[in-house]
């Protein structure tokens, strides 16, 4: 099912609409206002419940998390081309509390769309034949708003330990001040919706464009990593696995392009007309594969990422980058990022965004089973995960748990590149952003960013700071 923002011309908007209190002659007088619909009125039966849900999924967008992941760290550069000036003060490092990064109002926009639902949905009576359907939609709304929360963790958290500033974790819609919970107490909020979400998903329900069982599985694996909890990561990572294999090394090419969903636990469907940017537009000039010479290079693949491939046999290499000969003699940046040029002219960079995929479960379980101690099980997935991915892999050994581990995060820097990733990578392991000296040519100096520093992590907008004074500011800003 494709979803698009056509759920704003919907009368469910209007329910987003604040309430009025109407003050007057010194008594409050109890009006109905005339510029907003209840949750109550806007949702009567299990259809509007659809339109609801629908309408909080098409509030998703993940442009800003991985666009800006990678433009903080060395998963890419900046080449003299681009003078655009987008985003070039973020890829020097130099912004203060008055950033703004969108991925806290577009989380809990989604948040507040599906608290609305949630509100009145146990009390929506479904006709014969539409129980389960009430359940299930239940079900992914538990699920989005967890998702929401642990994108707003995984951005803002002072740190990704039990006492680290965490979110407000919003679980109905209203005007609140509400305070930061601690890293742990939002995981816990997290774990259960999720817990509680799984529960009311139906297994035959396999629309990856929407949550389905698996996804939850997928998104639970992510959270424990985060958390450190290794056994529910290798858990809810194989239920993810199991579900659904990996792609063979015909087919992966053809996840970016549309042409397949295998491997794909959940995405988020982008279609003509929808208003968010269309993710290519963060690295590419949507004309490169037509015109490689005469088009635009927003923001390269670093060299540091480039050269980790085997070029000639890793799939992944040639499905998310191109290095244009002609461009290299020209003296123009080669190293395109293609990973979200479609084949269709008219739409170059108009494809799904994968959020979920079966390689990601591979590492998490991989690094998982490396932190117990199972080496023998590390290396088999990550070597099964490598022999799906390059041509004539032989099995590689480790000798100690530290080298497994660090074989595993220079993996998932190649596996996940451009997903939105490597920024909190960094930051579970508290290494440094460390950038070559040929990917910093444009940097201004910006080549070592160790947690220490400000910029290290993400602040909360000022703006939330100003209306909410019960919110806390990251440390260092």
């Amino acid at each position: 099912m494709t979803i698009t923002n056509t759920f704003h011309k919907h009368i469910v908007l209007a329910a987003t609409v604040l309430s009025l209190s109407v003050i007057a002659c010194n008594k409050q007088i109890d009006l109905k206002p005339t510029d907003t619909i209840d949750p109550t009125k806007a949702f009567r039966n299990i259809p509007d419940v659809n339109k609801g849900l629908l309408g909080a999924y098409a509030g998703l967008n993940q442009f800003s998390s991985i666009f800006y992941t990678s433009r903080i760290t060395d998963e890419v550069m900046l080449p003299s081309e681009n003078s655009t000036g987008g985003g070039v003060a973020t890829h020097r490092w130099q912004y203060d509390g008055s950033f703004q990064h969108d991925a806290w109002g577009d989380n809990y926009f989604v948040i507040d769309r599906a608290n609305r639902v949630l509100s009145v949905i146990d009390n929506i009576v479904a006709k014969p034949g539409e129980e389960q359907l009430k359940i299930q939609y239940k079900g992914e709304l538990l699920a989005l708003r967890a998702y929401c929360h642990f994108e707003l963790i995984r951005n803002f958290a002072s740190g990704y330990i039990a006492d680290s500033l965490g979110v407000p974790y919003m679980e109905k819609s209203e005007i609140s001040m509400p305070a930061r919970l601690t890293f742990a107490a939002t995981m816990t909020k997290i774990n259960k919706d999720l817990t509680d979400a799984k529960a009311l998903i139906p297994a035959s329900f396999n629309d990856n464009t929407r949550i389905t069982k698996a996804a939850i599985s997928a998104i639970q694996a992510r959270a424990a990593l985060y958390e450190k909890n290794w056994d529910n990561a290798i858990t809810y990572a194989t239920e993810a696995i199991n579900a659904v294999p990996l792609a063979s090394r015909t087919d992966f090419p053809k996840i970016w392009k549309d042409k397949t969903t295998n491997e794909v636990l959940w995405k988020l469907k982008r279609a003509t007309g929808d208003k968010q940017t269309p993710i290519g537009d963060a690295y590419t000039q949507a004309t490169f594969l037509d015109n490689p010479g005469g088009s635009r290079l927003y923001y390269a693949a670093a060299y540091k990422l480039t050269n980790l491939f085997d070029q000639a046999n890793d799939i992944r290499f040639s499905s998310y980058i191109k290095i244009d000969p002609a461009r290299q003699t020209a003296g123009k940046t080669p190293n395109a990022v293609v990973k979200y040029l479609s084949d269709e002219p008219a739409t170059r960079n108009l494809v799904d965004i994968k959020l979920y995929r079966t390689g990601e479960m591979y590492l998490i379980r991989a690094e998982a089973y490396a932190e117990k101690n199972n080496l023998p099980a590390a290396k088999k997935d990550l070597n099964d995960l490598r022999a799906q991915r390059i041509s004539g892999y032989v099995d590689q050994d480790f000798a100690t748990k530290e080298l497994l581990i660090a074989a595993v995060d220079t993996e998932r820097f190649k596996e996940l590149a451009f997903e939105g990733h490597r920024h909190f990578d960094l930051r579970r392991h508290k290494l440094p952003i460390s950038r070559n000296p040929e990917d910093a040519v444009n940097a201004l100096g910006a080549v070592l960013l160790t947690p220490n520093d400000a910029q290290y992590i993400w602040p909360i907008p000022n703006r939330e700071l100003r209306v909410n004074k019960n919110l806390k500011q990251n440390p260092h800003y």
